[in-house]
């Protein structure tokens, strides 16, 4: 018998609207400010978290294999059939901006709206429906 919080999961998941009216918001009134950055930044760093720690949450309720990296929670739940191909690509290519993001945000180029700023209104919703229909596919 697997134990999955889903109560965590799905706190994670409510948090993907507020995302997605944040990015909404940055790209319609995008005017280059330090402070339109940081809110960017910011807005990515959280998806990332959501996406990762809802796949750690899955990957210890469902005793999947042990990840090695933040790019390894992404692929053991695409494995295991969380995620579609086209999900799976734009949830890593997501998770692969943390390090940048985290470690060298020093480094961080702030020139404009970020590509994945805009994609994230229709990656994390699928994100979340992906997660939501496996675990009711993988508990009934």
């Amino acid at each position: 018998m697997y134990y999955v919080d889903r109560e965590q999961i799905e706190n994670r998941l409510k948090q993907i609207p507020v995302l997605m009216d944040a990015a909404q918001d940055l790209k319609q009134n995008w005017n280059n400010s330090v402070v339109n950055h940081l809110a960017q930044e910011r807005a990515l760093h959280l998806a990332i978290e959501i996406v990762t720690d809802v796949g750690s949450l899955l990957i210890d309720g469902f005793i999947m294999r042990d990840a090695s990296s933040y790019e390894d929670i992404i692929d053991i739940i695409a494995q295991e059939g969380v995620l579609n191909e086209e999900v799976h690509t734009g949830m890593r290519e997501l998770v692969q901006l943390r390090k940048p993001l985290v470690q060298s945000f020093a480094d961080w180029e702030r020139t404009g709206l970020h590509p994945t700023v805009q994609q994230l209104s229709g990656l994390m919703p699928q994100f979340a429906a992906s997660v939501r229909s496996y675990l009711e596919r993988e508990l009934v």
